[in-house]
């Protein structure tokens, strides 16, 4: 019994550390503040209406009337059926928002580093590497709370797989089910894709590696239980997926029925994003240094004011007052000079970390090297995008799914946690006494000599090797003078300078602690201890320039993140059913769907048909969308930025009879019909439909009439009174997957019109109409995952069981 107290002890422990540094990092959240996260600004604004509609009625409507004109809520948080693993994440994650990802990311790579059978020592220290590496914390700053959360989950799904494959079958298949359902619930498939990516080369590894042994028997084993555990873990989450599967398929992300550009010209075909988009965020090839050296391109496009720079100096020499220089500054992302648009900070890993990986390299051998080294590399290749265009286009033209996701930046995270593991692993085999001292003296020599004559090299030759220009100095000139842009320079330089000088010191004390060790002048908890010091220094001092108090304010203002403007409260005098259009925010923001229904929103996966008719009209200045989609109200900004609200008079309104019917082959056909066509009176169907309206005119009826009488996200409910046949169009978004259409309570047909709407025959005479969102696809997805839970709870409980049985058989024989 004490011997197991001794052994759960310093995990506690551990833990411990962990729960006050993620708390410490954040203290603000002791004292009730939230972060402020841009992202997750708009997300509230995309959710309000769900969120007021289920604490309103206690159900979920999984429709928003509040974005884009009308889309399902499956990626704004939508709450699904049977989902324990929700559950399960929740509890894990039961500290103040951020400090709870902060220590996923610290539980999560300490429990992976236990399964490769490292200490606790070089454990927590690791842990302590990832969780601080400068990515993993600016996200949380920006509100990538999806990202962060699928990340932080990484190393638990990796630590599951290993554990099948040292023949922990069965602990190792609980652990990956679990572990990789927590993942998939994190709900960033983008950063599950690139944790796939890194598994085949795991599993690439193992495979080589047990042919060598002729272990092929046990591999495939292997494989086989890990198929079975993410075949359970998919069910687990089979609600979410089924529904985002079937709601991308629609979107942005998903094939467009249109083969033309809004210019005419042919539209090159594809399943998923354009190739621009994709490589929009591209990793310069020499940016891959700012993993090492933080500063190097300027770090980011809002580092903290320093009341010391050339930049300063330069305004105060112009006459600007001391006070307002700190605001000028604010205006512009000055200090940034890398290849993308824009970043919050950079990818740092650590000076002390990269070092430790080159030893790493000299020092690890096997399968666990040759995973994580081509996992690094291959990350690295892929985040470079435009930048080394044929490798990204045979990825983008060629590889399952890669063209859905966009920012291949993004995949630099496969870096942020194979760099690491073989660090520390680097650390521990340095540390070993049972290695040979020549041999390990031969590796620090050589990994000091790479990192730090690199640095050196940077620091010496900074003016030969780098022009310290970025792509919008040009602007800067052209509007503030080349002294201005002189000063920015000079400011660079000092950022790039003062970021090398201090990685090179902290190579050379993180050598010289091991060189110390290894002529055995200090021990090895020393080392561990001075080297964990240094490196938790070295990132939180680079993470707190992006990420401090001063994200934090008053949770009111966080949880109310939009404040009523005057034109807002105008439009909210209207109690009836419109949409508005916010043309300063346009399609992307959502701090109109905070108030209204609007047609703008905030997402990175649009749908697709509203997408189109804002390339084909709106962007082009025409109206078309607006009448359609009944924009009753514009709000618009005079030329001293004042708002102002515009009734738009030619909205269509919520829904209405047309006279006739134009026919057209494809949408091709279909969007452009809608060029100067008056669609109060013709609706443009395409040919499929032809088989549900009996004829192409109908007789004018001035007595008919059509009303939208009650609506809800979920519900709408119309009254018509007609003397023959009429076709009515609802100003609604077409979306068969879900809604459905009901004439005096029973279940009737309705098609697509006008691209984006939905349209239906209603017979003659007086009729109840309705639209039910009813989504089979999460009543279905509901009924696997409840299924694939109580499997998964009983194999757990299973496992429990004879793992019990087996330790008293243990002790009986004993």
């Amino acid at each position: 019994m004490n011997f197991s107290i001794k052994k759960v002890l310093p995990h506690v422990a551990v833990v411990f550390v962990f729960v006050v540094t993620a708390l410490l990092y954040f203290s603000p959240v002791l004292s009730g503040k939230k972060m402020f996260q841009s992202d997750i600004q708009q997300y509230r604004g995309m959710a309000k209406e769900q969120m007021d509609f289920r604490e309103l009625t206690g159900s979920e409507p999984y429709w928003t009337d509040a974005a884009f004109g009308g889309m399902p809520t499956y990626q704004l948080g939508a709450k699904y059926p049977n989902n324990w693993i929700k559950s399960l994440d929740l509890s894990i994650r039961f500290l103040p928002r951020p400090a709870d990802y902060l220590f996923l990311y610290f539980i999560g790579f300490y429990i992976l580093l236990l399964v490769l059978k490292l200490d606790w020592r070089y454990a927590g220290l690791g842990a302590l590497a990832f969780g601080f590496s400068s990515y993993l914390i600016i996200i949380l700053g920006v509100g990538h709370n999806a990202k962060a959360h699928a990340i932080a989950y990484m190393p638990l799904v990796l630590s599951g797989i290993l554990l099948v494959f040292r023949r922990k079958y069965i602990w190792g298949f609980v652990l990956t089910a679990l572990a990789l359902a927590l993942e998939i619930v994190a709900n960033h498939v983008q950063m599950t894709y690139y944790l796939m990516l890194l598994i085949v080369i795991l599993g690439i590894a193992y495979l080589v590696d047990a042919v060598r042994k002729k272990e092929l028997p046990h591999y495939f084993k292997s494989v086989g239980i890990l198929c079975l555990a993410v075949v359970l873990a998919v069910g687990t989450n089979a609600a979410s997926l089924m529904a985002t599967s079937e709601y991308s398929a629609t979107s942005t992300r998903g094939k467009s029925e249109l083969t033309i550009n809004p210019d005419g010209t042919t539209k090159e075909r594809s399943a998923g994003l354009d190739k621009a988009y994709i490589n929009q965020y591209s990793y310069g090839i020499s940016e891959t240094l700012d993993l090492f050296i933080a500063g190097l391109y300027g770090g980011s496009n809002s580092e903290p004011y320093k009341a010391d720079s050339e930049f300063a100096s330069f305004l105060l020499k112009q006459g600007v007052p001391p006070g307002q220089i700190e605001s000028v500054y604010g205006q512009f992302g000055l200090y940034y000079w890398g290849s993308q648009p824009g970043v919050s900070g950079p990818a740092y890993l650590g000076a002390i970390v990269v070092f430790l990986f080159v030893l790493g390299l000299f020092l690890v051998k096997g399968r666990l090297k040759w995973w994580l080294l081509g996992g690094t590399l291959l990350s690295l290749l892929l985040s470079y995008g435009s930048n080394l265009a044929w490798f990204t286009n045979l990825w983008i033209d060629y590889f399952p799914l890669y063209n859905k996701f966009r920012a291949v930046t993004s995949i630099q995270v496969i870096t942020e946690l194979c760099v690491p593991v073989l660090a520390i692993f680097g650390l521990y085999k340095v540390l070993q006494v049972t290695q040979p001292t020549e041999e390990r003296l031969n590796a620090l020599k050589w990994s000091t000599g790479i990192t730090g004559g690199l640095a050196l090299i940077l620091l010496v030759f900074k003016g030969s090797l780098f022009s310290f220009a970025g792509g919008n100095d040009a602007y800067f000139v052209q509007n503030f003078g080349m002294e201005f842009m002189n000063a920015v320079k000079a400011d660079r330089k000092a950022i790039f300078v003062n970021d090398t000088i201090k990685t090179l010191i902290l190579v050379l004390l993180a050598a010289s602690l091991i060189w110390f060790y290894i002529k055995n002048k200090i021990s090895e908890n020393l080392v561990i201890l001075a080297i964990t010091i240094l490196v938790v220094f070295d990132l939180v001092q680079v993470d707190r320039r992006y990420v401090n108090a001063e994200n934090f304010m008053a949770a009111r203002l966080v949880e109310q993140p939009f404040q009523k403007s005057a034109a807002d409260m105008q439009i909210l005098q209207d109690t009836t059913r419109y949409r508005v259009y916010e043309q300063s925010i346009g399609l992307n923001g959502a701090r109109t769907s905070y108030f209204h229904s609007s047609i703008g929103g905030y997402h990175g996966a649009k749908p697709g048909r509203l997408a189109d008719l804002a390339d084909f009209y709106l962007y082009q200045g025409k109206m078309a969308p607006l009448n359609l989609l009944n924009v009753k109200y514009v709000i618009t900004q005079d030329e001293e930025g004042a708002e102002q609200v515009q009734i738009n008079p030619q909205a269509n309104g919520n829904v209405w009879f047309v006279q006739n019917v134009k026919f057209v082959p494809d949408a091709n056909a279909e969007i452009m019909a809608l060029e100067n066509l008056n669609t109060l009176q013709t609706a443009v169907v395409q040919n499929n439909y032809k088989s549900l309206i009996e004829k192409q005119l109908f007789t004018e009826d001035t007595t008919a009439t059509i009303r939208l009488t009650e609506h809800k996200p979920n519900y709408l409910k119309y009254e018509s009174s007609s003397q023959d046949e009429r076709l009515a169009v609802f100003s609604e978004v077409y979306y068969p997957d879900g809604w459905n259409a009901y004439l005096d309570g029973k279940k009737a047909s309705y098609f697509k019109a006008d691209y984006v709407l939905r349209a239906m025959m209603v017979p003659e005479g007086r009729h109840v109409i309705e639209f039910k969102f009813e989504p089979q696809v999460v009543e279905t997805g509901g009924t696997i995952s409840l299924a694939s839970n109580i499997i998964l709870l009983l194999i757990i409980f299973g496992a429990l069981f004879m793992s019990f049985r087996n330790r008293t058989n243990s002790e009986e024989k004993a």
